[in-house]
């Protein structure tokens, strides 16, 4: 049986949650206080329903509880997603994710209760400004506070080389976990694997160790 999700709060960020989950397949319910918002994607979802998500009794009656998965993307107002997060809690919605506006806010939400707390602007201003340092940076994805990967296209000072001669685990203290050449992903690429103009290597570190491999080759 598929997953069923619920999206709260239809801002561009909450939109694009929505409409991406219904594209693979998914039944979504998506909830807003605001009437055209909720007309406007009616089409493009599961069903789509006005109401003020800081009310239990509207959330009870729409069954939320019965939902796999239920994203509170709640934008500037920080006490209706903290109140929302609350009620989802108490009504026993197995798997909570909310969209925080700051550490503080994200801070308070995991106290609640929040299975996990994601900061979209956050993330997203991280991938340009490693990006805008360096073309040759692909993504960056934060697994956790002091722990990121990152995807680097393979640079002149590798080329040719194999993972032996780069030597990145010892010179850098990071793994690369995966070689990506064109659609084939090489997992757990062996020492003696030669770097191509056009591979990918996915970079696995502490960001501190990112940082200097990154001021290293990412040029």
């Amino acid at each position: 049986m598929k997953k069923q999700f619920a999206v709260i709060g239809m801002g561009r960020f909450g939109s694009s949650v929505a409409k991406s989950l219904c594209t693979f397949g998914y039944d979504v319910l998506v909830v807003d206080s605001n009437g055209q918002r909720v007309q406007d994607l009616s089409t493009c979802v599961t069903q789509a329903v006005q109401a003020d998500s800081t009310d239990e009794e509207a959330l009870k009656a729409l069954g939320i509880h019965h939902f796999d998965i239920v994203v509170v993307a709640i934008g500037q107002d920080i006490q209706s997603s903290i109140l929302t997060t609350l009620i989802l809690k108490d009504l026993g919605v197995k798997t909570i994710i909310v969209k925080a506006q700051n550490d503080l806010h994200g801070n308070v939400l995991k106290k609640i209760g929040a299975d996990k707390v994601i900061f979209p602007e956050r993330d997203m201003g991280n991938r340009l400004a490693h990006h805008l340092i360096s073309p040759n940076i692909l993504d960056f994805i934060e697994l956790s506070d002091d722990y990121s990967i990152v995807e680097i296209q393979a640079t002149p000072q590798m080329v040719g080389k194999s993972l032996l001669d780069l030597d990145i685990r010892a010179k850098y203290h990071c793994n690369v976990m995966a070689i990506k050449t064109g659609n084939r992903m090489n997992i757990a690429p062996h020492a003696e694997d030669r770097i191509k103009a056009t591979d990918v290597l996915v970079v696995v570190g502490k960001n501190e160790d990112l940082a200097k491999f990154e001021k290293t080759f990412a040029k």
